[in-house]
C-alpha cells in the first residue's frame, strides 16, 4: 500500500490522500477581496487531485495584513468576493478546501515584492502595525502600537468571526497561523514578547493569545468544520521559541480538540535566523518530534519535492501527511504524476481522463 494515498481522518474531515496544498500568498486582492486571479489560481490547484487545499493566509482584520494586496475576510465584501470564488470551485472539484486565518502583527504594512520593504505608516499604501511589544520588524523602522487588553480581545473576536465567515461560504477546515513572524507567533516567542502582563513572561502566559484565539474559533464553527493551526517549531535563532516549547504547546492545543498541527519553521526575525542546511526535508525532524507527543495529525513541509521522498515521511512515521507549496505551483499536476510513479489512484476531471502520454500508466479514480 502507497501510504501517500491512502485516507486519513483531520479531526473531522476525511482525506482521500495525505497530500496537502499549503497555503500561498499571491498578493493579489483589492481591498481584501478576492478576484479573478484567485478563481483561477485556486480553481487550478483544486483539479490536482491533492487531498486538501489551503487557501492563502487571509487577514482576519485590514491592518493584519502583510500587505494592501492580501486576502481578507472581515466583512460582508470580503465574504461575498471570496464565496464567490468557492461557489465556482466547487462547481467542478469535490476537493475539501480550509483556510488560512491570520493577522500579521508587526510584520504587516509590508510591501508586496521585497525590494518595497517595509511601508511606513505615513504612506498611502502603509498603516500602524500592533504587536505584543513595542519592537520593530526591521531596525530603525517604525514601533508597532503594544496590544492593550482591549486590543487583544479585538484580535480574538476577529478570529472567531472570520472563522464564522468562512464556514458559510462552504469551507471545510480552518487553520490557524501562528508560525512565520505572524501575530500568534510574535507573541509566543520570548524574544518578540517581552510583555508583564498575563501575556507576557512564562510559557503558559505567551501561550495565552494563540490558545484564546483557538478557542474562539472552535466555537464559533460547527463541528464538522476541522480547525488546526500552523506554528514554527523554531525561530532559528539562540534565546527563542524551540522545539521544547513547540511541543508544549502542541500538547495543550492537543487535548482542546486541535484537529492537526502543521509544522515550519523560522520566519520571526529572518536576519537573525541561522538556518541549517536547507537540504529536502529539513523541517521534517519537528514534525516526527512533535509528533510523538500528540493524538492529532502532523503535517510535515520542508523541501519535499518528490514523490519518493514525500511516501518515505508518512511510511517512516516522522509526518501523517505532507504540505507542498512552490513544488506544486511549480507542477499543478504533482499528486497525478505522484499517483504514476507511486501505482496509487487519484483523482481527476471528467475532462482530463485520457490525459495520460502513450504509455504511462495513471490510475485516476472517479472524477472529481
Amino acid at each position: 500500500m502507497r501510504r501517500l494515498f491512502s485516507e486519513v481522518d483531520v479531526g473531522p474531515l476525511r482525506l482521500e490522500n495525505r497530500i496537502v496544498i499549503a497555503p500561498m500568498c499571491q498578493f493579489s486582492a483589492a481591498d481584501g477581496q478576492a478576484g479573478d486571479w484567485h478563481l483561477m489560481h485556486l480553481g487550478s490547484l483544486a483539479l490536482s487531485g491533492a487531498g486538501l487545499l489551503i487557501i492563502e493566509s487571509t487577514a482576519v482584520l485590514p491592518e493584519g495584513r502583510i500587505t494592501h494586496a492580501d486576502l481578507g475576510l472581515w466583512d460582508d465584501l470580503t465574504e461575498t468576493a471570496l464565496a464567490k470564488v468557492i461557489l465556482a470551485v466547487r462547481a467542478h472539484s469535490r476537493m475539501p478546501i480550509g483556510i488560512q486565518l491570520s493577522h500579521a502583527g508587526r510584520k504587516a504594512s509590508s510591501g508586496v515584492t521585497r525590494q518595497e520593504g517595509v511601508i511606513a505608516p505615513d504612506d498611502v499604501r502603509g498603516w500602524r502595525t500592533v504587536a505584543p511589544s513595542a519592537l520593530p520588524l526591521i531596525e530603525g523602522g517604525a514601533l508597532p502600537e503594544v496590544l492593550d487588553l482591549a486590543g487583544i480581545d479585538r484580535v480574538v473576536a476577529a478570529f472567531g468571526d472570520a472563522a464564522a465567515r468562512a464556514t458559510r461560504i462552504g469551507l471545510n477546515l480552518i487553520e490557524l497561523h501562528g508560525a512565520h513572524g505572524f501575530l500568534m507567533h510574535q507573541f509566543l516567542s520570548p524574544i518578540t514578547n517581552l510583555r508583564t502582563d498575563d501575556y507576557g513572561g512564562s510559557l503558559e502566559n505567551r501561550m495565552r493569545l494563540t490558545l484564546r484565539i483557538f478557542d474562539a474559533v472552535k466555537v464559533a464553527v460547527p463541528q464538522d468544520v476541522a480547525v488546526g493551526i500552523r506554528i514554527s517549531a523554531t525561530d532559528w535563532i539562540e534565546g527563542g521559541w524551540d522545539l521544547d516549547q513547540s511541543i508544549e504547546l502542541a500538547k495543550v492545543l492537543d487535548a482542546r480538540g486541535c484537529a492537526y498541527i502543521h509544522v515550519s519553521g523560522g520566519g520571526l526575525d529572518p536576519k537573525r535566523q541561522t538556518l541549517p542546511p536547507l537540504v529536502p526535508g529539513y523541517q521534517l525532524p519537528f514534525a516526527e518530534a512533535i509528533r510523538g507527543h500528540v493524538d492529532m495529525p502532523v503535517i510535515g513541509v520542508g523541501m519535499i519535492t518528490e514523490p519518493r521522498q514525500a511516501e518515505a515521511a508518512i511510511a517512516e512515521g516522522k509526518a501523517d501527511l505532507v504540505a507542498l507549496g512552490r513544488g506544486i505551483l511549480y507542477n499543478p499536476r504533482w499528486p497525478w504524476h505522484a499517483a504514476a510513479e507511486l501505482g496509487a489512484t487519484v483523482r481527476a476531471p471528467t475532462q482530463y481522463l485520457d490525459c495520460a502520454p502513450h504509455g504511462l500508466k495513471v490510475l485516476f479514480a472517479n472524477p472529481v
